[in-house]
């Protein structure tokens, strides 16, 4: 059987909805945070954070849902120090963000060090997996049940994500000042909305989204924490949400394509179609270009609106 023709099968499409949920999970908190005007470039470190703290506490408890939790409390604070800095001491969200980045690689390898003794990975005593959710008699039908059977929950929490994100966004106050105060902050003061009270929250949900993100990586398999683990995909998550402007469908479509990049290239590495060097940079390079078609159509869009279009 050929790569593509495995590709195909309904094994890979449980590999690329396990793939997709950290980065889909991340993607949508941060595509919240957009919305209300915030580009959260900290999303690597919350799930980084989060990935560290499922595995330390969930194995201290012996429980993965208390790793879940610990992991959505971690991406919380995580969110808290962005949120403190960027709107109430007003520095750039995008210095924040790489600060908030850099903190949690740092912390997370002090803490290693500090805690087991070990600079680069949890030791093998400290493991903690979820379970996979068995679909019962489901599981026997044709190409839905492999595909779908064996998942973790937050495999299942992400796909739930995406109809309650595009719910909350169109349905619910929340929502509706969300847009309000990333589309015009000066009209959405006007009206009495507290701009900085509804980033805050923003801000939150995007920190408990990420940190579960982290969770997924790190006890949806391996059950153990290694040094910068998320790899990039908390950048990638950003590219996801930039390239599906914010929206929940879209936005699900664009992390879907990564996830499928990072499964086809992990396939290329195993069997040897591609060299692995190789098979390691797709999902990067689908991330770079990615990010150069949304940035074209939305100066495409801003032509035909007439934004920053004219004599100087």
């Amino acid at each position: 059987m050929s790569v593509w023709q495995s590709l195909l099968s309904a094994g890979i499409i449980g590999i690329v909805l396990m793939k997709v949920t950290p980065i889909l999970l991340a993607a949508i908190g941060g595509a919240l945070t957009d919305q209300a005007g915030v580009l959260n470039i900290g999303l690597e470190g919350m799930m980084l954070i989060g990935a560290f703290a499922s595995v330390a506490v969930g194995a201290a408890f012996q429980s993965w849902v208390v790793g879940v939790v610990a992991a959505m409390a971690s991406g919380i604070v995580l969110g808290l120090v962005f949120a403190v800095c960027s709107l109430w001491l007003k520095a750039d969200f995008i210095v924040v963000g790489i600060g908030v980045n850099i903190l949690a690689a740092g912390l997370t390898m002090f803490l290693l060090d500090r805690i087991y003794g070990t600079p680069g990975i949890t030791p093998a005593s400290v493991h903690v997996v979820m379970p996979p959710v068995s679909l019962g008699p489901l599981a026997e039908v044709p190409f839905i049940g492999p595909a779908f059977n064996d998942l973790t929950p937050l495999v299942w929490v992400a796909l739930v994500a995406v109809p309650l994100y595009s719910l909350v966004l169109c349905r619910t106050r929340f929502g509706i000042h969300v847009r309000a105060v990333g589309q015009d902050e000066p009209a959405a003061i006007a009206a009495g909305i507290n701009q900085n009270r509804v980033r805050f929250t923003a801000i939150l949900a995007s920190g408990a989204l990420a940190g579960i993100a982290g969770a997924q990586l790190s006890m949806s398999s391996l059950g153990s924490y290694n040094a910068n683990m998320t790899s990039g995909r908390g950048f990638i998550a950003v590219a996801a949400l930039t390239f599906g402007r914010s929206r929940p469908v879209p936005t699900f479509i664009a992390a879907l394509v990564f996830g499928l990049a990072e499964a086809v290239s992990d396939r290329m590495n195993v069997t040897g179609a591609l060299d692995s060097n190789l098979a390691l940079m797709l999902p990067y390079v689908i991330t770079i270009v990615a990010l150069t078609v949304a940035a074209a159509m939305r100066r495409r869009r801003r032509g035909r609106l007439g934004v920053g279009v004219g004599p100087a």
